[in-house]
């Protein structure tokens, strides 16, 4: 069977059919491009149900008024039948209305495709790397993770489904200080263990974590390492101290639905030379040399430099505003060297790259995006597409005041405590509400309430209430049914009008790496569910079960259906599921 093709999609097809044909008749010059043509719904309703700017992106290399060529592109469109009218608004802008038919294809599409519906080739299975958490292996995962772990395991899920292929990637800092400070912190549970009194200094890992890790290794090692010189067992510690701090992250992130593909070690980076073969690479292409920063003038010198001859990457060819060091003084590796080293390796296997950061590292943006450009334009190519989305952090709230609470960490609150306390569906849902680089308050009051206004219970409920009504006619005897869909009316059809947008939301959603455009869609199509189901309360004829007439309840609930399909899809892209009852 041939696969139905969805309302924007065919539409879409149709506009470039017309311009095509306007190309052939000399209207529009030969080689046209359609790219910048977009169809979609008219700002305001009222005005239609379809609106493209063809017209008015095209009249410039035409040579025309865009009214006039707004004209000549009506007048095609008018001769298909399921287009009943094609108005021209304002400077050019072509505004069409659709026939009844048009949606009830649509309607059929979506269950015909049923939890393909939305799917997309658009990505043409090339490969996206997604970074996201990367969190330091010191600790259990607290909520300041959470934010980016949910956006960037949403965007794989939306991108795998607008046709990418996608390789989900945690980067493990377990090369820098902060490890050897971990493996001092678990060599003093470790005494602890074996019966000394201990006092954890400042500056160390405090959080009762720790304890399991020193009482495995006393049982391990029995009092080998208690009076030992900290070279005898600091690299050993380190190493069992960053795995179990590993298996514990893995657990955490599992509690939020979150697996990873792939974890990359920067000390297997760096101990395998792919630093080292990063520099050597650059500086064959003359974007390393040896050089003196100049210092900052009216202000302190940033921590990076030094007035000494040092490894300058030439990030200023690549728009940065100053060439930047890889290399410290003492020979070691700037946090940016291992990170242009770590990226290079990443651009081997993937076609575009997006990492996923907490807004403290905004400034740090420019310098690697210029890092990727050099590392994959070398000899004429074109780079390799590279986005860093910057997340914010989030706000702890309970009773309008700052909520505090801590029961294994020491000093932040883990993010298996929250999952604990609201569950999955709606820490995932609630972090995809905003924009990610918008401030977010996460209210624990608010995102267990049973309103309009808690945007995971609206959505979960409109599913729930299509799947109780789905039951409830089944137990009268009555089943979703299409043979009578004509019977369904204007307010019937807006809301397959809402469920037709969602396959142009997947794509809009990959195309601008922007997964929250979905949960801010489903919370619409929610709306209108709910709106229409509020219709019926003080007029039954507008209910989905209208007793005593068994063919229009069968058409309504084949409408039901197919708009609890989209919702079930669309939370599946988040990663929420799509309760069946509340």
């Amino acid at each position: 069977m041939t696969q139905p093709k969805t309302l924007y999609a065919a539409y879409t097809a149709l506009i470039e059919t017309v311009l095509t044909d306007l190309v052939a008749d000399g209207v529009l010059p030969a080689g046209t491009s359609f790219a910048n043509v977009t169809l979609e719904p008219p700002r305001d309703a009222s005005h239609g149900d379809l609106a493209t700017n063809a017209a008015m992106v095209l009249a410039k290399g035409a040579g025309m008024n865009p009214r006039a060529l707004a004209e000549a592109i009506t007048a095609k469109l008018a001769a298909y039948p399921t287009i009943t009218s094609a108005e021209i608004a304002g400077p050019g802008f072509i505004n069409l209305r659709l026939a009844p038919q048009a949606w009830l294809d649509e309607l059929a599409a979506i269950a015909a495709l049923g939890a393909d519906y939305g799917r997309s080739a658009m990505g043409g299975g090339t490969r996206v790397n997604i970074e996201y958490v990367s969190a330091n292996p010191t600790g259990p995962m607290h909520m300041g993770h959470c934010r980016g772990a949910v956006v960037g395991d949403a965007l794989g899920s939306l991108l795998e489904f607008a046709g990418h292929k996608v390789i989900r990637e945690y980067y493990v800092n377990d090369a820098g200080a902060q490890v050897d400070v971990l493996a001092r912190s678990v060599h003093l549970r470790y005494l602890e263990a074996l019966g000394q009194e201990i006092t954890i200094p400042e500056g160390l890992y405090p959080g009762d974590y720790l304890v399991d890790i020193g009482q495995k290794l006393a049982a391990e090692f029995g009092d080998q390492y208690a009076a030992a010189p900290e070279g005898d067992w600091l690299i050993l510690f380190r190493t069992r101290a960053v795995a179990a701090m590993m298996d514990m992250i893995r657990d955490d992130l599992a509690t939020l639905g979150i697996k990873h593909d792939l974890f990359s070690s920067e000390a297997e980076l760096q101990a395998s030379g792919k630093v080292d073969a990063a520099e050597a690479w650059l500086r064959e292409h003359d974007l390393v040399y040896d050089g003196v920063l100049e210092a900052p003038k009216g202000k302190a010198p940033p921590e990076d430099w030094e007035q000494v001859a040092l490894p300058l990457f030439r990030s200023t060819k690549f728009g940065d505003d100053q060439d930047r060091p890889i290399k410290k003084s003492n020979g070691a590796w700037t946090y940016f060297g291992a990170d242009l080293a770590y990226h290079f390796q990443k651009a081997q296997t993937a076609d575009a790259l997006v990492d996923i950061w907490g807004a403290d590292h905004a400034g740090t943006v420019k310098r690697i995006k210029a890092a990727v450009a050099a590392l994959t334009s070398a000899d004429g190519a074109t780079p390799k597409p590279f986005e860093v989305k910057l997340v914010q952090m989030v706000q702890l709230m309970k009773g309008g005041q700052p909520f505090k609470m801590s029961k294994r960490a020491g000093n932040f609150v883990t993010l298996a405590d929250v999952v604990d306390m609201v569950g999955k569906d709606v820490v995932r849902f609630t972090m995809l509400t905003r924009k990610p680089d918008a401030q977010m308050d996460f209210d624990f009051d608010k995102v267990v309430e049973a309103s309009k206004d808690n945007p995971v219970f609206y959505v979960q409920y409109a599913h729930a209430r299509i799947r109780s009504t789905l039951r409830k006619a089944a137990e009268a005897g009555v089943t979703p049914s299409d043979a009578a869909l004509d019977r369904l009316g204007t307010e019937e059809l807006a809301l397959v009008a809402r469920a037709a947008q969602f396959p142009r939301e997947i794509e809009a959603a990959a195309r601008a790496r922007e997964p929250h455009r979905i949960a801010f869609y489903l919370y619409d199509l929610a709306a209108d569910l709910h709106s229409y189901w509020n219709l019926g309360n003080d007029r039954p004829e507008k209910r989905f079960i209208v007793e005593q007439d068994a063919e229009l309840t069968a058409a309504r609930l084949f409408l039901g259906a197919a708009i609890g399909q989209v919702i079930k899809g669309g939370l599946g892209v988040l990663g929420v599921e799509a309760v069946e009852s509340m």
